[in-house]
């Protein structure tokens, strides 16, 4: 007997793959998939995939793994707020070496390995980030506590100009963003990778913003990964953020889909991306891989339609 299993599942993406035709994903990979060689091949191979099937992919990656390695290896500890680094001048340094230099060179290498054709830069290029420096402010950290945080040369997004990413998008290049931003006076600004992810996803009117993380997606218990939530809207999100259920290197993420979620990106995905096929499953199955965050409007639109491939809010 022949097994047609395969076929149905190709015949079962079809919708999908007209639907993104020609549609913008950014997609942003996290230090814990940039960390092990096997699985960074494994999702740049999906990218490849998805490119071939004529998405228009952005690319955004942290590195704060690899960012705290090589502060320790140069005697200094790294310092984090709410999921948010402190960045003084070592850092800062660091960050300049690590992201655009080592981590970028690797993301492009394994893309090449599988016929993507792929550029980097940072947001300092082409002026495509241009960032203030965030002054100080009062931060809640993770275990309740209020305090007044100088984070350094960490830069607050004040605008996007997208057309270097338009003119790589529309030669069929893939553009690899790292994580700085930089302002007219030639200053160079540390700046959250999810925030940068969010902020391009809606500059160029993305369809979906996903994040490729360590962890299963948003956790009610984040000991307990049976208590993923694998459909939520911003209000559902306000509610853990405020409850203290999402906290740590989770909190920016979530913080970053819900207002890209109701600043037009229609929806938004937090995955891991060191799963088998994940990126595939949460683009192409209605069942998905993680937590997926939509906007309001984008809620109904999904609960009368897209449930017919799979109980996903349940």
């Amino acid at each position: 007997m022949i097994d047609t299993t395969k076929i149905s599942g190709l015949k079962g993406a079809l919708r999908y793959v007209r639907a993104y035709r020609d549609q913008v994903f950014v997609v942003k990979l996290g230090g814990d998939v940039l960390a092990d060689a096997e699985v960074l091949d494994h999702v740049a191979g999906q990218i490849g995939l998805l490119h071939s099937l004529g998405i228009r992919i952005v690319v955004v990656h942290g590195g704060g793994p690899q960012a705290n390695a090589m502060l320790r290896r140069l005697g200094a500890e790294p310092v984090m707020v709410a999921g948010r680094r402190v960045t003084d001048d070592t850092a800062l340094e660091v960050a300049k070496m690590v992201y655009p230099g080592l981590l970028s060179t690797e993301l492009l290498s394994a893309l090449r390995r599988h016929q993507v054709q792929a550029v980097g830069l940072s947001g300092v290029d082409a002026d495509l980030l241009t960032a203030h420096r965030r002054p100080p402010q009062e931060m809640r950290a993770d275990d309740g506590t209020v305090r007044t945080v100088d984070y350094g040369h960490v830069g607050d997004i004040d605008g996007v100009d997208s057309r270097v990413l338009q003119t790589l998008l529309g030669a069929r290049f893939v553009p690899v963003v790292a994580s700085l931003a930089g302002d007219g006076d030639g200053n160079v600004y540390n700046v959250n990778a999810d925030t940068v992810a969010e902020s391009l996803a809606i500059a160029l009117k993305a369809m979906k913003l996903l994040y490729l993380t360590g962890a299963p997606g948003v956790l009610r218990d984040r000991n307990d990964p049976s208590s993923l939530v694998a459909f939520a809207d911003p209000d559902d999100l306000a509610e853990l953020v405020k409850s203290g259920a999402i906290e740590g290197g989770m909190r920016p993420k979530v913080e970053a889909c819900m207002r890209a979620a109701t600043n037009g990106v229609e929806r938004t995905h937090i995955i891991d991306g060191r799963l088998h096929d994940s990126l595939l499953l949460e683009v192409f199955t209605g069942t998905g891989a993680g937590t997926m965050i939509v906007g309001r409007k984008e809620k109904a639109t999904y609960l009368g339609v897209d449930l017919a491939d799979g109980d996903r809010a349940s």
